[in-house]
């Protein structure tokens, strides 16, 4: 079992930046990838980014490529997600979310374990 839980995120203006942090428990977060999702109002959720258990592979949405840049800290278990230039697009609610594969990190069935989320606004 793994609980996630993030951290981060409320109202910020157009071209700001917010860290979001996703914290596990559980012995063998190490193992697993960790994915972002969010979700916008009336929209369903997308992928954001994703990062392997050792942080050797990353993988980005191209709605966020450059400006979005995924890390983890196995020894504080938590992976974090930087987000900069942020636009009212980026608006949504941010969800971290556990796999034990790499295989499709881009589809939400690939998750098994998902955080709660924390809100980001981006107003202009």
């Amino acid at each position: 079992q793994v609980q996630l839980v993030e951290s981060g995120g409320g109202l910020v203006q157009s071209g700001d930046s917010v860290r979001l942090s996703c914290a596990a428990s559980g012995r063998t977060f190490t193992l697993y990838a960790v994915g972002w999702f969010r979700q916008a109002p009336g929209k369903e959720r997308e992928f954001v980014a994703a990062i392997t258990w050792s942080a050797s592979g990353t993988a980005y949405a191209d709605a966020v490529k450059g400006r979005f840049t995924i890390s983890r800290d196995n020894t504080k278990n938590t992976v974090y997600l930087q987000m900069n230039s942020l636009t009212p697009e980026d608006t949504a609610v941010y969800s971290c979310a556990a796999t034990q594969s790499w295989g499709r990190v881009n589809s939400n069935a690939s998750y098994a374990y998902w955080g709660q989320g924390p809100q980001v606004t981006v107003s202009s």
